[in-house]
């Protein structure tokens, strides 16, 4: 189970206060490293983000993250922006943001919308090999927020350090106490305890973000807003395990968006939205109640069902049927272009790309992360050594995958395994506790590594007030995963939390 929940969740597509027993400590002194000092570089820049000219402070560095003994125990890297000129802080809202993975670095967010330079990429094509274009970001948060790009341990530069080792920081939990404590300790140093407090976290950053904003909670430190970029705080919904259809039913949706976008359905309806609309209400009822029903289901039903899923995917009734109904995401991204020799992305299905074997069941790569990945690897680096001037000396894991025993932890808060970890009850508890917490959930109709039905799913069974449901709000881009690399869904993700930050600043 957990082999196949870090197969499944995704990348991304991110000192004070920490108890001793949090952080396992070797009884080998040759399990000790030796402790780097703390370093930072200042440089100050000036960006025009929708038509106003901001003068900035950009600050690249690592924090040393201490137990409640005063011991080291990670060094945590971090990428600071924050506006100059702004006398009273209490008036600046403050936003810590990071991807997902887990695993994976914040270079994603940070260069595709957050921050004030953005990666040009050719979407929904392949980037061709460098040299690549980095511009000023006129979309990114800067306008509205001061940011601080977070890099968990193992990623960037973070690393375990004095007698801490990298399994005290990879699991559900030490991830969202780890990540937690940066984030108070940030706010210590930088004197912002009075500021408006955001989080905004992508793919498994939303899982992380429904613990950290509740663990910070019980720290006394109550957040304004919570962004949720392309979500999953229930693994359950993304993890296809045995003899559970719930996943099948919350991508039935996005199946039929990817296949409207590719023109794979007869009579295409002219309206993606109200299309979308007719296919979730066909998932939840007629869909669920089939695959409910098992075997028990009538041969005339089960064709019925079948004529219509194909009508909804594109796909075949003949692989429908051999399928028994229920079409994995994996399989989907292989079979949907087969016939062309292509296989459509998993993080953005807009993109395509040629099969590797066109016999295989499933996609063996996803052709959205190859046509992307490079051009944010190397212009992330390349800003970040001669723009930011820091870290050229230092190795900078864009995934902690490289890390020597990198393996998930995927247990939380005590429950049972092999149930699928959710960070839902986190979010449901910290919005009881602070009812003025407000969640943004934004969702990609073309995402196929986190459904947005998936995300509308969890939503819906949060078990909280009826009164606090209003603090929700969804939204919604004709893109993938990472929306903001569609430049229409870029300048709407910009308005989207710009306003979101506006209405729940509570200054």
């Amino acid at each position: 189970m957990k082999k196949l929940l870090v197969g499944l969740v995704l990348m991304g597509l991110f000192h004070v206060g920490i108890s001793s027993s949090s952080y396992a400590q070797s009884s080998s002194d040759t399990a000790k490293t030796s402790v780097p000092e703390a370093e930072k570089s200042v440089t100050h820049h000036t960006v025009t983000v929708d038509g106003e000219e901001i003068d900035y402070t950009a600050t690249a560095g690592t924090m040393i993250l201490k137990n409640n003994k005063g011991e080291p125990v990670a060094t945590f890297g971090y990428t600071a922006y924050s506006k100059d000129g702004v006398e009273d802080k209490s008036n600046r809202p403050l936003t810590f943001s990071y991807n997902g993975g887990p695993g994976s670095s914040s270079i994603w967010l940070h260069m595709g919308v957050m921050g004030p330079r953005r990666v040009v990429v050719k979407d929904p094509e392949s980037t061709p090999p460098a040299p690549y274009e980095l511009t000023d970001n006129q979309y990114s948060m800067l306008d509205a927020t001061d940011i601080v790009m977070v890099d968990p341990v193992g990623t960037g530069l973070s690393r375990p350090v004095g007698k801490a080792e990298g399994k005290d920081f990879w699991g559900v939990d030490q991830d969202i106490r780890s990540v937690s404590n940066f984030i108070k300790s940030y706010i210590s140093e930088n004197k912002r305890w009075n500021s408006p407090k955001y989080l905004l976290g992508e793919s498994y950053g939303t899982t992380r973000s429904a613990g950290v904003v509740n663990y910070l909670q019980g720290e006394g430190i109550a957040m304004n807003g919570v962004v949720l970029v392309s979500t999953v705080l229930d693994l359950r919904t993304i993890a296809f395990g045995d003899s559970d259809n719930l996943p099948y039913v919350v991508y039935l949706p996005t199946y039929a968006a990817v296949a409207w976008y590719h023109d794979k359905l007869d009579n295409k309806p002219k309206n993606l939205e109200a299309f979308v609309q007719r296919v979730r209400q066909f998932a939840s009822n007629e869909y669920a109640s089939a695959l409910m029903k098992g075997d028990e289901l009538s041969e005339s039903r089960r064709t019925q069902i079948i004529n219509k899923l194909s009508e909804f995917t594109g796909l075949s009734t003949d692989y429908l049927d051999k399928a028994n109904m229920r079409v994995t995401q994996s399989e989907f991204t292989k079979e949907l272009l087969r016939e062309e020799g292509k296989t459509v992305g998993r993080l953005d299905s807009r993109y395509k790309g040629y099969s590797m074997d066109n016999l295989s069941q499933r996609a063996f790569y996803d052709p959205q992360s190859s046509a992307i990945g490079p051009a944010y690897t190397s212009m992330f680096l390349n800003y970040l050594h001669s723009e930011l001037e820091f870290g050229q000396d230092k190795q900078y894991n864009i995934s902690a995958g490289s890390m020597e025993g990198f393996d998930w932890d995927w247990e939380h808060g005590g429950g049972w395994f092999p149930t699928s970890p959710t960070t839902a009850p986190d979010l449901s508890e910290a919005m009881i506790k602070n009812p003025n917490l407000e969640v943004l959930v934004l969702n990609g109709y073309y995402d196929l590594a986190t459904p947005f039905m998936g995300a509308e799913y969890t939503m819906d069974h949060l078990n909280i007030p009826s009164d606090l449901e209003k603090n929700i709000s969804m939204k919604y881009y004709e893109a993938g995963h990472m929306m903001y690399i569609h430049k229409p869904s870029l300048e709407k993700f910009h308005e989207d939390v710009e306003s979101f930050i506006e209405r729940t600043d509570r200054d």
